[in-house]
């Protein structure tokens, strides 16, 4: 008498008939949740998923963010540990403005036309609607995280949090309000933290002029207007015999000026003609020679990089058209000595809109980086937190000694205000109120700017975790891992290490595993402007979230680019269908025999219990008698359990799916299951039961360690299975993880 398969095995395994429904039952059984796990588990593990953007949906690298945290979270969840994915959105300040602007350009509209309130409001319900968008394509990925703990960087609570930490670090004078270079984008109309510019290789043509007895040279001539400090190394023979503070007149771009010498050792004798003009108000550079000289400062190009009324004539005029205008006076002048067009040179330019940086004097809101980074620092040198690539550690390291202050200032609409009342704006006697209601006396305005989006991520796995008081900050800081792009080695990570250790003297975290990016078939980087973004969530419907989630993780050593194509998720989505079939194969062999026949001690040919049930325990009881082969067979699982679960606890993600793919298709499907097939067929009825127990106990087991990494077909087969007992459980996703395999 056989098992009779359930009728969706008689059909191929098609993803679209499960996802959905197994994602429900998933979320509504309340896993998700740990306060629904039993309290006797082994001890909380956290991860914290890094906030997507609120103001679109998933890309490629969140989609392989999110399945790298959901396969430690599921292997965790199954090891027995009271397992914690906290899932949130990030209003991600500039970035989410900059797409609301872009869809008000197309409605031939502008934020400049608009109250900030009116802004502010359309920009919410944007993003809000967004947020559910992106969420759903979360869920589509299979994401077992806690709902119920959804954060939101413009909570109320969370901007609390944010404000109390501004006022104690101002407090604490690691934040202060100065009037300093800062990166400015002349498009989007705000600074820019460095983090937030990018450098570009450009070829420009570079200008030598002749200024008064010295040669200088330069690529930005319209800078030059209010140039009248010379600067040359003190030792340089070639200067000799000017004295530092000289001062001589010369002809310059519109007028005779004077010019002053000053002697300096930062200028590189080696580089051009030793010597160089300075343009304070438009160099970061010049600016802190001016701060060391106590040199005047003055601005030459707008905010809208346009020349001011110093430039006389070229007053109002663009920079790309000034440019060369100039140059051609300075040639009239007999003062241009040569061009040099091909000059290649990197520069600095706003991430999002690729346009160069104008460096403006402005008054803004910094944080004191030495101290902070100090701490953070110490963490890593003292193990508490680990990186798993040295190399990244070394990056880290690097910055961590290089800092500059962060400027926290933005002039956009859209984020986190910046909690704070002035008086005498722009002016050198500022006053500063941190109260929350305006203060008495006339003059006082509420601060305009917002903060930069990483000042609050920064502190993600704090407030998320309600620091100081919550619960869960108890229960689950530090958390275990934090997973995420290389790229934000500058951003993100730094801030999160700084401000935890700051804020809560402790840690954010013990690991930090960082991916590399998600390239196209060709193995070139995804960009709309060359046409190759495609979408993740398209994918996972055509071929199966499992098999885009498989096409993720193999081959994607931590740290390192990878190229990702149909034909490789449409491999994956053939080996889903492998196993389904290996799984009608194994279910179909199974006999459900009435009156097995006694041994020559008068024993049933089954362990004990097999009375009691004699359906389950055929399939669950291991029969006394096992074949040697059988035995081996058990043997080498044994071992590859081992093997995942010791990539797992590596971090080696990569190779557990791999080694879980290849055991799947070629040595179960090829080798074990060809070799049982006789077995299965014996007369022998030890035979038959050796093999059906050997090739179930095969399939269960690799269910169970495919589950983390393909969480939809193996719930699927594993709902079908009959086993549903206490020693497994009715749903994987809470089914012990195989720790080794039942003595022989």
């Amino acid at each position: 008498m056989g098992y009779t398969l359930p009728e969706k095995f008689l059909k191929p395994y098609e993803p679209s008939d499960c996802e959905a429904r197994l994602y429900d039952v998933w979320e509504k059984s309340g896993y998700f949740n740990p306060d629904n796990l039993p309290d006797d588990r082994i001890k909380p593990w956290c991860t914290i998923m890094p906030p997507p953007n609120a103001n679109g949906r998933l890309h490629v690298g969140h989609c392989l963010d999110i399945t790298l945290k959901d396969i430690l979270t599921r292997w965790r969840r199954m090891q027995g540990y009271k397992v914690l994915f906290l899932p949130g959105s990030d209003h991600a300040g500039f970035e989410t403005q900059i797409v609301y602007e872009k869809k008000l350009e197309k409605e031939g509209r502008t934020r400049f036309q608009m109250t900030s309130d009116e802004l502010y409001k359309e920009i919410m319900d944007f993003t809000l609607e967004n947020k559910k968008v992106m969420q759903d394509d979360i869920r589509k990925m299979g994401t077992s995280c806690d709902w119920s703990r959804d954060t939101f960087t413009l909570d109320p609570d969370i901007v609390k949090n944010v404000h109390n930490t501004f006022r104690k670090m101002y407090k604490d004078e690691l934040i202060y309000r100065g009037k300093r270079s800062i990166n400015w984008c002349p498009k989007h109309q705000t600074s820019l933290s460095d983090v937030e510019t990018e450098f570009i290789e450009q070829n420009d043509p570079f200008y030598y002029f002749q200024y008064g007895p010295f040669v200088i040279g330069t690529s930005r001539p319209e800078t030059k207007f209010a140039d009248k400090y010379i600067v040359v190394h003190p030792d340089d023979k070639r200067y000799s015999q000017y004295e530092n503070g000289q001062v001589f007149e010369i002809e310059w771009i519109n007028d005779p000026i004077k010019a002053t010498i000053i002697k300096d050792e930062i200028i590189d004798k080696e580089l051009g003609t030793g010597a160089m003009t300075i343009t304070p108000w438009h160099s970061d550079v010049d600016f802190a020679l001016a701060q060391k000289h106590n040199l005047p400062i003055e601005q030459i190009i707008d905010e809208h990089g346009k020349l001011l009324p110093i430039a006389e004539e070229f007053a109002g005029m663009k920079i790309e058209d000034a440019r060369p205008k100039i140059v051609e006076k300075l040639k009239m002048k007999g003062l241009l000595v040569k061009i040099d067009e091909k000059y290649n040179h990197a520069v600095k330019v706003c991430y999002k809109c690729k346009r160069p940086i104008e460096p403006q004097i402005k008054q803004q809101w910094f944080v004191k980086m030495q101290p902070l980074a100090e701490i953070a620092l110490k963490a890593v040198q003292d193990g508490k937190v680990k990186f798993l690539s040295e190399s990244f550690e070394k990056t880290f390291t690097y910055w961590m000694n290089n800092t500059v202050d962060w400027n926290i200032s933005r002039q956009i609409v859209w984020g986190i205000s910046i909690p704070a009342w002035i008086k005498n704006k722009g002016t050198d006697k500022e006053e500063i109120s941190l109260e929350i209601d305006k203060p008495s006396g006339d003059g006082w305005e509420k601060e305009t700017d917002t903060f930069d989006t990483w000042f609050s991520s920064g502190q993600w796995p704090l407030l998320t975790l309600k620091y100081p008081d919550g619960k869960d900050f108890k229960t689950y800081y530090p958390t275990d891992v934090m997973e995420t792009g290389r790229d934000l080695i500058f951003k993100w990570i730094p801030r999160m290490i700084m401000f935890g250790m700051y804020l809560a003297n402790k840690e954010p975290f013990k690991i930090v595993y960082l991916h590399g990016m998600i390239n196209d078939e060709h193995n070139q980087k995804i960009s709309k402007s060359k046409g190759n973004v495609f979408s993740p969530i398209e994918l996972a419907e055509e071929f199966g979230t499992d098999a885009l989630r498989m096409s993720l993780i193999i081959g994607n050593v931590p740290g390192s680019d990878m190229a990702l194509s149909k034909d490789k998720i449409r491999a994956y989505k053939k080996f889903a269908n492998k196993l389904w079939n290996i799984t009608r194969f194994v279910l179909g062999t199974i006999e459900v025999p009435l009156t097995p026949a006694p041994d020559d001690a008068g024993e049933l040919p089954y362990s004990r219990g097999a009375k009691e049930n004699m359906y389950t325990s055929h399939i669950l009881a291991k029969p006394k008698n096992i074949i040697p082969n059988h035995e081996k067979y058990l043997e080498e699982l044994s071992t590859l359990v081992e093997t995942i679960t010791k990539y797992l606890e590596d971090y080696k993600l990569y190779l557990a799916g791999e080694d879980l793919y290849h055991y799947i298709w070629h040595t179960f499907a090829d080798d074990i299951i060809e070799s049982c097939k006789a077995d299965l067929e014996s007369d022998d009825v030890n035979h038959r039961l050796s093999a059906q127990y050997t090739l179930y106990e095969i399939l269960t087991t690799c269910l169970r360690l495919l589950h983390p990494f393909m969480p939809f077909i193996t719930e699927e087969i594993w709902q079908s299975l009959p086993h549903h007992n206490k020693e497994h459980g009715t749903m994987l996703i809470v089914a012990p993880w195989p720790s080794h395999i039942q003595q022989l």
